[in-house]
């Protein structure tokens, strides 16, 4: 039967319609996991010499294992923004005679085999080894702490779905998590409860009395016993046809009206944003950018690198037409074909998206302009990064958008979801942020900081004066992809 539902998936990569994509960004991402796995095999090695360097008073061992408490909480959070139940096409596989404890089982054991899961043996294992040869430890009493290592990394794994299954419900789907590591670690922290200090001395009692590893073997037990309830649950037909009914509240946007011709698509947006988890996110992440700045501008580090204050007025006043743009026109993915055989002009259902980008980029800078307490560079970039946004990166990003090709589930939880991620979000960044941001200092180590201002806001100014051609481009290239997007977005995977 696995070999069936391995088969299954193999069919479905290579005949999916994004499979060209796919595997352009999984090669890249084939590169990004040798490099950590180089960085992790490095710090593997040199593991005994640091703890050493940091805790000349302690043993090795005993000293990662006081460190194990805050790598469980690092990877708790990297597991949630990152790793997602590996799922397959399962409705289907309901009306055959396939018993559903044996897909449950599937999707829980392949994960498993995930990347993230094996990551950290790529410095435990180099460290065990220089341990048994070169600290002459016991080469049971290690074997025995690296299994206890590998029991928390899968403790973890499981763990992180049931975080998420109960964050799902919520708007914000990350705050399950940061409220669970936040506590944790104040509690430990203000010394209230010390968790490490008792991690540590249970995962010394394992290595010292072998019989102590079938408690962190019945906790992953029980936590794989959850999940597969969980799943088994929520496997079948009419799973997620029966709704919840919500009192819908209307908002008043009759002063759409004032854009003309594209107020009903301006209309449309505003109501799948308001009304979506998915898009939802994208007016939270405002937030996170408007304070974005907070984060350089206090430190008198950053305040003798003005060259790099174009690259947060960039991000800071774009940040929802980064999040929200980048997604054109995948988040109208569920009707689209609806919409394609309606007798609407496509430059004008663009021109919405335009003119909601170009407003979104005004509204934050405007709500930035405090900035100018840091420094009137400050604000003067901002005001430059501004007009580039609107002029240039407003375009770029609808541009970029022609060659979406995944769909997006827009009821799927709302914040660090990576539900219609392909190649285009992953090379979008380079045009947005690192090209202004690299003419920038060219022209500010030339020229100056002002004039460096000037060529950018040039640029954005020149966008804005041809973008009624630029739109015609655009459009044109829409029109070119809109079959090959409706036969991608008619798909599930």
């Amino acid at each position: 039967m696995i070999k069936h539902f391995l088969s299954l998936e193999w069919k479905s990569f290579f005949r999916s319609a994004s499979f060209g994509k796919s595997i352009g960004i999984k090669i890249f991402m084939g590169f990004l996991a040798l490099y950590f796995m180089g960085m992790f095999l490095f710090v593997g090695f040199l593991m005994d010499k640091i703890l050493k360097e940091s805790y000349p008073d302690l043993d090795p061992l005993v000293a990662f294992s006081g460190l194990i408490f805050f790598w469980v909480l690092g990877d708790l959070v990297v597991r949630f923004f990152f790793q997602k139940l590996p799922v397959m096409s399962v409705k289907p596989l309901l009306t055959l005679p396939i018993k559903r404890k044996s897909i449950v089982n599937y999707v829980l054991g392949k994960s498993v085999f995930s990347f993230i899961n094996f990551l950290p043996l790529f410095a435990v294992v180099p460290f065990s080894i220089k341990l048994i040869y070169f600290g002459g430890y016991d080469t049971s009493t290690v074997l025995v702490w690296l299994a206890t290592i590998i029991l928390l990394t899968l403790i973890s794994n499981f763990l992180n779905f049931i975080i998420e299954s109960l964050s799902a419900e919520t708007e914000l789907s990350f705050l399950p998590i940061i409220v669970l590591v936040g506590a944790l670690y104040g509690l430990n922290h203000f010394g209230i409860i010390n968790i490490s200090g008792a991690l540590s001395k249970g995962i010394t009692a394992i290595y010292e009395n072998p019989i102590y590893i079938l408690i962190p073997i019945l906790i992953l037990i029980g936590l794989y016993v959850y999940n597969f309830k969980i799943l088994k649950q929520k496997l079948f037909l009419d799973s997620g046809l029966k709704t919840k009914v919500k009192e819908v509240n209307a908002s008043n946007l009759e002063w759409t009206k004032n854009f003309g011709d594209i107020a009903p698509f301006l209309k449309l947006d505003l109501k799948l944003i308001w009304r979506n988890k998915r898009t939802k996110s994208s007016v939270f992440m405002v937030l996170l950018g408007l304070l974005y700045g907070l984060f350089f501008y206090p430190q008198p580090t950053y305040q003798d690198m003005p060259w790099f204050f174009v690259f947060i007025g960039i991000f800071s006043t774009g940040i929802f037409l980064i999040n929200f743009g980048q997604f054109i026109p995948a988040w109208d993915s569920g009707y689209y074909k609806l919409l394609m055989s309606q007798n609407i002009k496509y430059e004008q259902y663009l021109k919405s998206k335009f003119t909601l980008m170009a407003v979104s980029v005004a509204i934050l800078f405007i709500l930035g302009i405090p900035y100018v307490f840091f420094g009137w560079k400050i604000l003067l970039a901002h005001f430059a990064a501004a007009i580039y946004n609107i002029g240039v990166n407003t375009h770029v990003i609808l541009y970029g958008g022609s060659f979406n090709r995944k769909k997006i589930d827009l009821s799927q939880k709302a914040a660090f979801n990576y539900q219609g991620t392909g190649a285009v979000q992953w090379l979008i960044g380079i045009p947005l942020l690192l090209v202004p941001m690299g003419i920038f200092a060219i022209f500010y180590f030339l020229i100056g900081f002002e004039l460096a201002c000037l060529i950018i806001a040039i640029l954005g100014v020149v966008g804005i004066v041809f973008h009624q051609k630029l739109m015609k481009t655009i459009t044109a290239k829409y029109l070119e992809s809109k079959y090959k997007m409706i036969d991608a977005f008619d798909q599930n995977n």
